[in-house]
């Protein structure tokens, strides 16, 4: 620290006002502070700092208790501080609202009573950029630890899939990176392949050949594929580019002739299982088109409408057979349209001899390109229907809702003012702690019919009385 030279002559003569405005300009925050460590006057250079009671409300107070508890210890070294050197301590204030603020004070003596001058200096703006710091150092972090899982997986997608990978570097053409199967394909471990000419890998001829290929793919930057053959075979190389901050890339995937013709095999095989289970499925299954025309149908629909062979049924629209001619279609296809699945469409269905069958439908609407059409798996419920509505009353406005379509209107009112008079028995249950005495007066019955309707409904245990 340098001191004036000549303090005496050039400092000489200034008013207190004058050393007031120096004082001032020096710092956020001038307090003066007697020998009992009280604040006699304070000076700020901001309008007002954010803290409690404004600083006008520290004049008579003890300077510790103007600052949070934690900071106390620092005031009293600053007090007591007498070797004359400027020591900066950070303390905190407590602010009207939000975050303590932070104040660095260091004090003068200025006479020999023990009266100081404490000069404080605000921090929050370096707080703010300390916070900021932090922030982005927590955020890079976590960018650097979403990027490993991303390597993490991505290498384990390279090495474990069946596909040849390979990539290459734009210029030199030097193989960067190859999975187990790319080596495999080539005849080589990965270790040898890496740091290789990829043109070196195959005969001048072939070589040749991916060489323009691979300019080809450079210069127009779209992916292109050619057939070449190697040691263990004819095999596709497909390649495409990949952009760098480094340089550019090749992508370069491998598919033998070989693994080709066994993943078409594999697929027709699953193709012809699905058939099978399909036409051997118990529930009925039917493919259409956009319209609702049968193209293909399982055993178990043909049976189900009771005919005897699939051509006859071919051809035909779904409307033949659905209960209601002309609707039940029409509501299926217009949610096929709008959210491309149904499940659990209840309906009848119509057989050849004239019989109608309750079933439940869920369908499907899969496009492929130029061709699309519906499938729909039918399946009877007669069976399944005919016990619940024997023996059991709906609970809820929403399951007989589910009854329109399926069941007369004068049984879905009936069925109500069944569900009606058992959620009324319940609620006075309920509200009489189970005493069906008086359960009995609320709902206007004997105790009689109470019990009746106990019993009609199974309500409660019926053992005893109350």
């Amino acid at each position: 620290m340098t001191q004036f030279e000549t303090p005496n002559e050039s400092l000489a003569g200034l008013s207190p006002e004058a050393n007031a405005a120096l004082l001032s300009a020096a710092a956020d925050v001038v307090l003066v502070i007697d020998g009992r460590g009280v604040v006699q006057d304070v000076s700020s250079s901001h309008a007002a700092l954010p803290v409690e009671g404004g600083q006008r409300s520290w004049i008579g107070k003890s300077w510790e208790d103007t600052v949070t508890i934690e900071t106390r210890p620092k005031i009293v070294k600053l007090l007591k501080d007498e070797d004359g050197r400027t020591i900066w301590r950070q303390v905190n204030v407590k602010a009207t609202s939000g975050p303590d603020v932070p104040l660095s004070f260091c004090t003068i003596r200025v006479g020999p009573n023990g009266r100081m001058i404490a000069l404080g200096r605000d921090l929050r703006s370096q707080s703010i950029l300390q916070q900021q710091l932090v922030d982005a150092q927590q955020a890079m972090e976590r960018d650097y630890l979403r990027l490993r899982h991303l390597e993490s997986r991505y290498r384990i997608l390279f090495d474990l899939t069946s596909e040849g990978v390979m990539v290459v570097e734009g210029k030199t053409l030097k193989i960067v990176e190859a999975n187990p199967a790319a080596a495999s394909a080539m005849g080589e471990s990965v270790r040898r392949l890496v740091g290789r000419n990829i043109l070196d890998c195959f005969d001048p001829k072939a070589g040749t050949t991916l060489s323009k290929l691979l300019e080809i793919v450079r210069a127009s930057g779209k992916a292109d594929q050619l057939s070449l053959p190697s040691t263990k075979g004819q095999m596709t190389l497909a390649a495409s580019v990949i952009q760098e901050e480094s340089g550019e890339l090749l992508l370069v995937r491998i598919v033998s002739e070989n693994q080709a013709s066994a993943a078409i095999s594999s697929s027709a095989a699953q193709g012809e299982l699905v058939l099978r289970v399909l036409e051997q499925t118990p529930d009925a299954f039917v493919v259409t088109d956009n319209d609702g025309e049968i193209l293909a149908a399982n055993r178990a629909f043909t049976d189900l409408v009771q005919l005897s062979r699939s051509d006859q049924i071919i051809g035909q629209s779904m409307d033949r057979w659905l209960g209601r001619a002309g609707i039940d279609l029409n509501v299926l296809l217009a949610n096929l349209r709008q959210r491309g699945s149904v499940k659990l469409f209840a309906t009848n269905l119509r057989n050849e001899n004239g019989a109608s069958i309750p079933v439940e439908i869920s369908a499907v609407s899969v496009p492929h390109g130029e061709v699309s059409g519906l499938g729909f798996t039918i399946r009877d419920v007669g069976r399944r229907l005919g016990n619940e509505t024997q023996h059991e009353i709906p609970r809820s406005v929403e399951q007989l809702s589910e009854l329109v379509g399926r069941v007369p209107m004068r049984d879905i009112v009936g069925e109500t003012t069944e569900l009606i008079e058992k959620l009324c028995i319940e609620a006075a249950l309920q509200l009489t702690q189970d005493n069906r005495a008086t359960a009995a007066e609320i709902l206007g019955l004997s105790r009689q019919s109470l019990y009746v309707k106990l019993r009609q409904y199974k309500i409660g245990n019926l053992g005893g009385d109350k």
